[in-house]
């Protein structure tokens, strides 16, 4: 495990990311690396602190935690220094491919999110099809940029405006993964993994959204069970994800 600090020239300020790869690696060889989004309130250590997730890299995988702050992951609309899409997807992946033996391909790469993170999984994989195979996500916040206003949540309400813009507006339209479903062509989509307890309170959305990806024939898979996880765990499809995309080519 080794924690980095480069300069992200999106953001314009020094991030931090964690990275668990395996200790012995053949010498000229790539590895698959997947990349794994904290939710709200976290940070990057986050996945190594509170799960077993280091055990995938025993299995010849690359691990990649970015710090995302309470961004989204996307280009904020208020505020202009918070470009967190261009600094994962440029600035991050371009990083972690000069410094570690990352294979850039599309097959060997795949990002991953709960909560937060979820909704940044899914929303990259949309907007940058091109970039990755796979994308999952574990109880995402998939709704967040059309969720209605609630007094009940006026502060949540205040930032995700500072975020996502004025009801109606571009960002919004832009990073909402509702729209970008009827926008993307499915066959050019990585392989879509949702899931989400039944008592979590995401469920209502996440199910409307699976239920979306189904209608425009998404390859994809949405699994809720019982309590506010689901037991399921999304890199194990993603391994068996690069198996399979190593034969094929991107939407077969």
């Amino acid at each position: 495990m080794r924690d980095v600090i480069f300069h992200s020239v999106a953001l314009n300020r020094d991030m931090p990311y964690r990275v668990v790869f395996p200790a012995s690696i053949p010498a000229g060889e790539k590895l698959p690396v997947v990349y794994l989004l904290h939710g709200g309130g976290g940070g990057f250590r986050d996945w190594t602190n509170y799960s077993d997730v280091a055990r995938f890299a025993e299995q010849g995988l690359i691990l990649v935690m970015p710090e995302g702050n309470s961004s989204y992951y996307v280009n904020a609309a208020e505020r202009p220094q918070d470009r967190y899409e261009d600094y994962i997807v440029k600035d991050l992946i371009s990083d972690v491919e000069a410094r570690f033996p990352a294979d850039s391909s599309r097959s060997n790469r795949a990002i991953i999110g709960i909560s937060m993170g979820g909704f940044g999984a899914v929303n990259l994989s949309f907007k940058h099809a091109d970039l990755f195979v796979f994308a999952g996500a574990m109880i995402p916040a998939i709704d967040v940029p059309s969720k209605p206003f609630s007094i009940k949540r006026v502060g949540q309400w205040r930032e995700h405006s500072s975020i996502f813009g004025p009801w109606g507006g571009k960002t919004r339209h832009d990073n909402d993964p509702y729209v970008l479903a009827k926008l993307v062509h499915p066959a050019q989509m990585p392989y879509l993994f949702l899931s989400c307890g039944e008592q979590e309170g995401l469920l209502p959305a996440n199910r409307r959204f699976a239920a979306e990806l189904a209608k425009y024939h998404f390859q994809h898979e949405f699994h809720a069970g019982p309590g506010v996880t689901t037991g399921i765990n999304g890199i194990d499809v993603c391994q068996r994800s690069f198996k399979v995309s190593s034969n094929t080519q991107p939407g077969e």
